[in-house]
């Protein structure tokens, strides 16, 4: 079993969040990986963007003194809105890992921590879009989210904070 311990990223360490955003695109072919720069894309630069406003939140995972994932979410509102915008109050989740820390159960530790960290803020539900296939589509589920709508590839989900709420 490795060792790590989760904690709030450092200001610091929030360029960090481009390593992991490029990491969390879901890529089907690791023969032909996208290249680095499609994370300058403006559609994606919206989850890391000036990170560190209001709410904003980032844990990380810390491996003998290396950062080996992110979760973070953010509220994207507006005229460019994330992949998994339901509504202008609730944060989008991104999560991912170092490849060689992945499917540890690294990922489902920090998602956890976020839930719990954001139900504590009082926000009422998290959302994030996720594509069919994509292998942690599973690990979410497992943590509460819900699918609420299907598109053409993904799945648009929310996971319920309040306790006031129900499943949907």
């Amino acid at each position: 079993m490795i060792e790590y311990t989760i904690r709030e990223i450092k200001e610091t360490e929030i360029p960090l969040l481009a390593d992991f955003l490029y990491e969390a695109i879901f890529q089907r072919d690791e023969q032909t990986l996208l290249q680095r720069e499609v994370i300058e894309q403006p559609e994606l630069q919206i989850y890391i963007e000036n990170f560190g406003r209001k709410d904003d939140n980032c844990l990380v995972a810390e491996c003998e003194g290396r950062i080996v994932g992110a979760v973070w979410t953010r509220i994207i509102a507006g005229n460019l809105r994330g992949f998994g915008n339901v509504d202008d109050e609730t944060p989008e989740f991104a999560i991912s890992l170092y490849p060689e820390y992945r499917n540890r159960g690294i990922g489902t530790v920090l998602m956890k921590r976020m839930l719990q960290h954001l139900k504590t803020k009082g926000y009422r539900q998290v959302s994030l879009a996720v594509q069919k296939d994509n292998y942690a589509l599973s690990m979410y589920q497992g943590v509460g989210f819900s699918v609420i709508d299907e598109l053409d590839q993904e799945y648009l989900m929310i996971c319920l904070l309040a306790d006031d709420l129900k499943k949907v």
